[in-house]
């Protein structure tokens, strides 16, 4: 089969197809891609070549994915524009901050790290995201939604202040406009004289409708490079006639103005109103016509907003159907489009666990920022639509709209990932507790999450949580403790009640061990001289170090805490019965409930040994096992620690 044919296979909406093309693919030599080491190479290839570039981008992209998990349809729907980008700029001179950062893999693909691709995700390979440590063609490392506008347009004053001619990009979806930071970066950048350019890839909203074939045949005039320089030659020579020459100009332009609002309809876009010369909307998968747009804004005074309409997860056909099922999946079966291997989780338990109690309690609320299938909620959209909110990416937002709910009467409950729920600080201090208002944070994705790496893990929520006055949190072991500390939060509850569960199932829990809703429990010899401290997941890894080290002799108690937040008092008390105290933290070290518990103990008056193991870095991408192995927080790490004395952090005293 030739390369010509292999596009048409791939350029099909069939996934088994896909399959075949990539298998044929993998047995040439003649691949273009093969010839791809930097974005160089892209410049001597023609146009017929770049699309066909783009079906084996495309290929490469399900096959790693397939492979290693990760984000899918984000990154199939953004191929060409990538492709565009790389043969218009001149990377990394000029740079691209993508939004997120999800999006990113075919820019990798093209920046030298093709080779490497297949270690994307995977414990010392390449990251999902953009990393400047990683490669000098990542101008911005990005994880979380809606910085990209803001962080490039600072980049845009740098090269400014440096005398630098190169260009900005930002890339940056419709749906990340949604976030509050977004429309910041758009206002403050909007009317600058840098040269940012803005791209909104728009895969979803409908921001902006096509007005007719005249609209489409101005875009495709105005987004000529010889359109903008001799618009520009034009107004060069007209300044020079001083009150005149800007009457002229004043002239045209009010004419071109009263010519698009009353003969097209089409005034202004906000875009235009923020300051940006704003061209589009353009196809996205039509390189000739990006590359064109991309000249023209090069042309172009001021900042500019490209318009680009894509198609969410372009090419394979289970994505494309199913974009939001595809958006960030585990390893898949390319034929069916199946995973590989799935599992009850967490989420799941809690949409279960809310979804009953607004059966009978029509004052509960649901509200996820984007997230409602990552987070459970997606059957509680279905049966409560008009008590589900989805707010977008906009956290902040999300707290403040919960806490005037909760002002009003109904119990908000907002379910949202640990490392997104960083963003709402603020408004978690502001606006819920300092008016004490009850509101429900059910926080997922507690702790390691693996693969995503240090942009996702979910170790900072204890520690910010525990600055903030009337804020109550749960631990949960397992689905049960899950279930019943849910209804605890939200009825048994004051002001700020979280919930903080991880990513995945349960894990091993012994059966003697039975929780009885009180806020702490112990397991295990409470005469013995050795304690174990823990919560959440790491209290399954301390029941199997018990085991173990029982069967060697040593006597050892757990303390599991289950209500973290505040800490009971009584717990301490009998905490400091013990001659030595290990705790053992799935969160920050510092400001942890392990730092604070051990300062209780010391300042009641207890002067043995207390040693804690949490973490004090960020944590780079792994596999949860192996990430808790290095931490120390597995069951060997806690076994070895609790066996030879030895620790990693040492409160002292």
């Amino acid at each position: 089969m030739g390369i010509n044919n292999i596009h048409n296979a791939v350029t099909l909406r069939k996934s088994e197809l896909t399959v075949i093309v990539w298998e044929i693919v993998n047995m040439t030599d003649n691949s273009i891609l093969s010839g791809v080491r930097s974005p160089a190479d892209l410049k001597k290839l023609s146009a017929e070549e770049l699309d066909i570039l783009a079906g084996e981008i495309r290929s490469e992209i399900i096959d790693t994915v397939s492979e290693n998990g990760g984000h899918l349809a984000s990154n199939l729907g953004v191929v060409e524009l990538t492709i565009a980008i790389h043969t218009v700029f001149d990377l990394p001179n000029d740079k691209v901050v993508w939004d997120v950062g999800h999006q990113s893999y075919a820019h990798k693909i093209l920046t030298g790290r093709c080779d490497v691709l297949n270690t994307i995700r995977t414990e010392n390979g390449i990251s999902g995201f953009p990393k400047r440590s990683e490669s000098k063609y990542d101008a911005f490392d990005t994880g979380h939604s809606s910085t990209s506008v803001s962080a490039a347009f600072g980049i845009a004053c740098a090269d400014s202040l440096n005398n630098e001619k190169n260009y900005t990009i930002a890339v940056i979806g419709d749906g990340a406009l949604t976030g509050g930071l977004a429309f910041e970066g758009l206002n403050c950048a909007g009317r600058s004289k840098e040269r940012l350019i803005v791209i909104l890839n728009d895969n979803k909203m409908s921001i902006s409708k096509n007005v007719g074939s005249m609209a489409r045949y101005l875009t495709k005039i105005r987004i000529q490079p010889s359109y903008i320089r001799a618009k520009s030659r034009v107004h060069r020579k007209l300044d020079r006639f001083n009150g005149v020459g800007r009457a002229i100009t004043n002239t045209i332009r009010n004419i071109k103005n009263w010519i698009k609002i009353n003969l097209l309809g089409n005034r202004k876009t906000m875009f235009e109103q923020l300051g940006f010369n704003y061209y589009g909307p353009l196809n996205g998968h039509d390189i000739q016509q990006l590359q064109s747009a991309l000249k023209a804004a090069r042309y172009s005074k001021g900042a500019v907003l490209l318009h680009v309409c894509t198609v969410k997860g372009k090419g394979y056909e289970f994505a494309e159907k199913n974009p939001k099922n595809y958006h960030g999946i585990s390893a898949f079966d390319m034929e069916t489009g199946e995973p590989k291997s799935s599992s009850k989780g967490y989420s799941d338990v809690f949409g279960e666990v809310i979804c009953r109690a607004a059966e009978n309690d029509k004052r509960i609320c649901a509200i996820t920022a984007a997230m409602a299938m990552g987070t459970g909620l997606s059957d509680f959209s279905k049966k409560y639509k008009n008590r589900f909110f989805d707010v977008g990416i906009a956290e902040e937002h999300a707290v403040t709209f919960a806490s005037g709910l909760a002002a009003g009467g109904m119990i908000p409950v907002f379910a949202v990932y640990s490392t997104f729920l960083q963003r709402s600080y603020d408004q978690i201090l502001h606006d819920a507790a300092l008016q004490k208002l009850h509101i429900v944070l059910a926080i997922d994705r507690a702790g390691i999450v693996g693969e995503d790496g240090e942009t996702h893990q979910g170790i900072f929520d204890i520690a910010f949580l525990g600055t903030i006055p009337n804020v109550t949190m749960f631990a949960p072991s397992s689905f049960y403790e899950l279930q019943k500390m849910l209804l605890c939060a939200i009825y048994d509850t004051e002001c700020i009640a979280a919930v903080r569960y991880p990513r995945g199932g349960e894990l091993y829990i012994p059966e003697k061990y039975k929780y009885d809703g009180e806020d702490y429990s112990f397991y295990g010899n409470k005469k013995a001289a050795v304690l174990i401290v823990t919560f959440g997941r790491i209290f399954s890894n301390a029941c199997t170090a018990l085991e173990h080290l029982e069967k060697n002799g040593k006597d050892v108690c757990i303390l599991k805490l289950n209500k973290i937040m505040p800490i009971n008092e009584n717990a301490v008390y009998e905490a400091m019965n013990f001659d030595d105290v290990y705790f053992f933290e799935e969160g920050i070290k510092n400001g942890g409930i392990g730092e604070r518990f051990a300062f209780l103990m010391y300042q009641k008056g207890f002067r043995k040994n207390i040693q804690l193991v949490a973490i004090d870095n960020f944590v780079k991408q792994a596999k949860v096992d192996s990430a808790l192995a290095k931490l120390g927080l597995d069951a060997e790490g806690i076994e070895r620690t609790v066996s030879d004395g030895s620790c990693r952090y040492t409160v002292e005293h």
